[in-house]
């Protein structure tokens, strides 16, 4: 049964997002286990380099399978190795941040420091809610720190979008629907034309009142369609739909692909660095046609761990996400084609805009 069921969303999938990918090459599944935590997604996709402080979140992290199975010693000693290297390569992460913000730095190791001692404690009482809110605390704490080291120069973008708007960072929207709020962060960093083509929408009040205009169970839910013939955005200036081409960031990789997929370059078990693993992932829709005519229609990612494997979907390397719900996913599990947008706000980040090149 489950077979059959995979099988047919295979069958399937190639249709979902109309605007929707071209057909795929079955030989192009990635493979792997895949981070499916949203907030984790977001950290390690920050432009930043430092290893030791990466090892520390890792660390932290990969306690997970020791906690669902409730291995206590093993998450003791896995603690207790966290804050060993926590102590020894203190010195190198603090020398890495810039001098003004070093004293935060040594503030944040500190707290991140007292909260190791509160995850051995909760180990110790077998406290397995306890350890998860702790933890979290942590990760944030880390998270922010990493944040104080990232490289936040755009990278290289071909001069032919020079026209288009985009995100140079991350911000934070508010969607407002008829089932409540959820929450996203955009990224900036990694997808700044898709991002700021989003972004530069939402200011503009063009998503306030349109309908999630497909549905589709376990796969997406999308909106972004203007009322009337246009099937996306229309620049009052040129009176010309604007697009927005592909875009895709493999780790590892120099350069952002654009208006390429992972068949077109070869990379056929590639993991983008924003990958559609989990629920919520903000795609942008784009035809079965072309790569490059994806202009105001998105749509969000309903992640199913049968249906949608993180790992093994036909998404990425298809399609560009750009950032990630962190809030309201019992909103967006209610969400169907009887629901509208409301309003999309942006919280945070609005001045990290840029009109143009």
């Amino acid at each position: 049964m489950a077979f059959q069921r995979l099988t047919t969303w295979l069958l399937a999938l190639v249709m979902v997002v109309g605007m929707t990918w071209a057909s795929p090459a079955w030989a192009g599944l990635p493979q792997g286990n895949a981070v499916q935590d949203p907030a984790a997604i977001l950290r390690d996709s920050l432009p930043m380099d430092q290893e030791d402080l990466r090892e520390l979140q890792h660390r932290l992290e990969g306690t997970s399978d020791d906690l669902r199975a409730k291995r206590w010693s093993a998450l003791g000693r896995g603690i207790k190795r966290t804050q060993s290297v926590l102590n020894t390569r203190r010195r190198t992460i603090i020398a890495a941040v810039p001098g003004e913000d070093q004293a935060q730095a040594e503030q944040i190791l500190d707290a991140v420091s007292s909260d190791l001692d509160r995850l051995q404690a909760r180990v110790d009482a077998s406290d397995k809610a306890g350890f998860i809110e702790t933890r979290r605390l942590a990760l944030s704490r880390i998270g922010d720190l990493e944040a104080m080291l990232i490289d936040d120069r755009l990278p290289d973008i071909p001069a032919e979008f020079d026209n288009l708007p985009r995100l140079a960072g991350r911000a934070t929207v508010v969607m407002t629907t008829t089932q409540g709020d959820l929450t996203a962060v955009v990224d900036g960093y990694n997808a700044p034309l898709t991002a700021g083509a989003f972004i530069d929408l939402s200011l503009k009040g063009f998503y306030d009142g349109l309908p999630f205009n497909r549905a589709e169970d376990f796969y997406i839910l999308q909106s972004g369609d203007p009322d009337g013939p246009e099937i996306g955005y229309v620049d009052p200036k040129t009176k010309q739909e604007r697009h927005v081409p592909l875009e895709i960031r493999v780790p590892g990789e120099p350069d952002t692909f654009y208006n390429q997929t992972f068949e077109d370059v070869g990379l056929y078990k590639a993991t983008p660095v924003l990958p559609f693993a989990t629920l919520g992932t903000l795609g942008w829709a784009h035809s079965d046609q072309a790569l490059d005519d994806g202009s105001s229609q998105f749509f969000l990612f309903l992640y199913e761990a049968e249906l949608t494997p993180a790992g093994l979907n036909l998404v990425d390397g298809r399609n560009a996400a750009f950032g990630y719900v962190v809030d309201g996913f019992d909103v967006l599990e209610e969400l169907g084609v009887d629901d509208e947008i409301l309003s999309v706000k942006v919280v945070e980040g609005a001045d990290r805009l840029m009109e143009h090149a």
